[in-house]
């Protein structure tokens, strides 16, 4: 199987998860259960990318600066195994943050925008949950 083909086989799969936490609201335990075993494939499929990488020559350079990091991900193999780590552990925090709003009575509808932003900028949507889940908090009300 090509790179491009494992590029776009992973990103099918994570859209699968992000599809399932938008329609949370119908059984949302069933649903973030089921966004986790997407992550977890992911992340099995992540393990085996990168023992590959890490055994061939997916990886050169000094991962500790920059300019060895840039080097070290000068190659596709290791883009692809970056990628599907960011596919893993985004889908992940948006599956904790529908099943967090879930126990802190926030509304779906109020989390579709951070399921989007933690979909396209992981860090900046869970920055967003968790200003909501503050202001949403009964302390706060």
């Amino acid at each position: 199987m090509t790179l491009e083909t494992l590029f776009s086989l992973a990103n099918a799969i994570a859209l699968l998860g992000w599809i399932i936490l938008a329609f949370a609201p119908l059984r949302r335990d069933l649903t973030v259960i089921a966004a986790r075993a997407v992550a977890v494939v992911l992340a099995a499929a992540y393990t085996v990318l990168l023992v590959r990488a890490l055994t061939g020559d997916g990886f050169s350079g000094d991962l500790t600066t920059l300019a060895g990091l840039t080097e070290g991900f000068s190659r596709p193999e290791a883009v692809l195994v970056g990628w599907v780590h960011y596919l893993a552990f985004d889908l992940w925090a948006g599956s904790w943050a529908i099943e967090d709003a879930g126990k802190q009575g926030i509304p779906h509808w109020m989390m579709l925008p951070v399921l989007v932003l933690t979909l396209m900028a992981g860090p900046v949507g869970l920055l967003v949950y968790l200003g909501l889940r503050t202001i949403r908090s009964p302390r706060n009300a």
